[in-house]
């Protein structure tokens, strides 16, 4: 059954050895562990992920690939090792399908890491451990401790992120005009939250906040969001410059800042 890919989707089929075995060796699967993939796609790595887990539970926003992946794995969706879920992970909830503990490993359309991560870590149980293929850039992103981001620091707030290796765009069909990456996020919990105590609600305000106006300084664009705070007080407790900028923060700084609000 030929499939063709759909742009719309952010269909990039990898059809990389090399770039399989390494995401696998990087997610560290044991036969204890149930496993979320997003978008299988063909299943080539599914294939792999259903030989080193216990179960896993894939959700394809495709139904043309369904009647596909139906056949493919008939003998694990029978066993109950393979879940097949239909539609856009971001209207699922995921936590129907899943024990508390699991693994996220996937190879995602580009368009959807932020909405991805957003929602998988702001779940009441989110993944002990991600392995993403995505964009080189995003990867980069997420990983560069010398100049910060909105999406970088959320993803330090709830875990380890680390660049692992670089995907040609050629290990994909069709070609997207763009390299990948696969990034590692290890340890992910929500400790960070507790040890601080500050909701991750408040957190995120005081983030985007920080960040809303890339030229002003940080006191400057804390201080339109939180005008009866003394701004200057709150910086200097928590060891920072008065002419810092968001970027320059790392996430305990950030935490510091949420917390003495």
């Amino acid at each position: 059954m030929k499939h063709l890919p759909k742009k719309q989707l952010g269909q990039n089929f990898l059809n990389s050895v090399g770039a399989l075995e390494l995401i696998i060796k990087e997610a560290e699967l044991s036969k204890e562990d149930c496993v979320l993939e997003i978008g299988p796609g063909k299943g080539v790595l599914t294939e792999k992920l259903l030989l080193q887990t216990k179960m896993v539970v894939a959700v394809e926003k495709d139904r043309d690939l369904l009647p596909f992946l139906n056949e493919k794995f008939e003998k694990e969706i029978r066993e109950k090792k393979l879940v097949l879920v239909e539609g856009d992970v971001r209207d699922i909830d995921i936590q129907n399908y899943l024990p508390q503990k699991y693994k996220l490993v996937a190879n995602i359309p580009y368009y959807l890491t932020g909405d991805l991560l957003k929602k998988t870590f702001s779940t009441t149980y989110p993944p002990k451990s991600m392995v993403l293929l995505l964009q080189k850039e995003v990867a980069q992103r997420i990983t560069d401790l010398k100049k910060s981001s909105i999406l970088a620091v959320s993803v330090w707030a709830y875990g380890e992120p680390k660049f692992v290796k670089t995907v040609k765009r050629g290990s994909f069909q069709p070609v997207p005009n763009v390299d990948s990456a696969i990034l590692s996020i290890k340890n992910i919990s929500k400790k960070s939250f507790e040890h601080f105590q500050v909701s991750e609600e408040k957190f995120f305000k005081v983030l985007k906040a920080g960040f809303a106006h890339k030229r002003k300084k940080l006191r400057k664009n804390l201080g339109e969001v939180f005008p009866d705070i003394n701004i200057e007080n709150l910086l200097k407790n928590c060891e920072l410059s008065n002419d810092c900028r968001a970027e320059e923060l790392n996430v305990n700084k950030w935490f510091c800042l949420s917390q003495k609000l």
